[in-house]
């Protein structure tokens, strides 16, 4: 059984993470901004920031595996990738393994492209957060060879506003948005989690993006 801290435990994403993993018997710290309303069982909560390096050793210390969920252009004032070296210095001192739960937009629609962010329909509102996600994602593929990483790409339709069906099922895609026969692309935040959990135990990813969806 792996250790997990979970930067952004109490959010939609990282809640389902969190609880998929205590599930199957995994131990599981959070941290966040603020302690839950409702916390789930089995999971210890913490208040702290991912851009506090005495945090960040404490989640080095503390976990085996590193799960970032949390905003990707706004967290506590910084964009995520400007935060990423703290996180990538503290996982290479612990020998840590670095997670995130990506956005969909830099996703490729098609093998060779382009981008979902960068089709005409994408939603101008939608951007800032998409770039900032897809910026990491560039930068985790610039680091050292001894980090060990994954990020996790879900469908275009994920969030607290469509949670969807748990299904207890999924398809990856690589770098290629997973899509359905009809060309709607959604994951449900349970299934999504179940993905995020099965690539902490097998390890089909290593230093990777994939996609998700149903």
């Amino acid at each position: 059984m792996s250790n997990l801290v979970i930067f952004g435990g109490t959010g939609y994403a990282g809640g389902n993470i969190a609880a998929e993993a205590v599930k199957r018997g995994h131990t599981v710290i959070s941290y966040s901004r603020n302690l839950p309303e409702q916390p789930l069982d089995g999971v210890e909560y913490r208040t702290g920031s991912i851009t506090d390096t005495h945090v960040l050793g404490h989640a080095g210390q503390d976990g085996d595996e590193i799960v970032v969920a949390v905003h990707g252009a706004g967290v506590d004032g910084q964009k995520l990738v400007d935060v990423l070296p703290k996180l990538v210095a503290a996982a290479l001192a612990n020998d840590v393994r670095l997670s995130f739960v990506g956005g969909a937009g830099s996703s490729l629609v098609a093998e060779g492209g382009p981008r979902l962010i960068d089709t005409p329909d994408f939603h101008e509102e939608w951007k800032a957060e998409a770039s900032a996600h897809a910026e990491v994602l560039e930068a985790l593929r610039r680091t050292p060879e001894e980090l060990r990483w994954f990020y996790v790409s879900p469908a275009a339709l994920f969030g607290s506003f469509a949670p969807g069906e748990t299904t207890g099922s999924y398809r990856t895609g690589g770098d290629v948005l997973v899509t359905k026969e009809d060309g709607s692309s959604e994951i449900s935040g349970t299934d999504f989690a179940l993905a995020y959990v099965d690539e902490i135990e097998q390890s089909r990813h290593p230093r990777q993006r994939f996609t998700v969806g149903h």
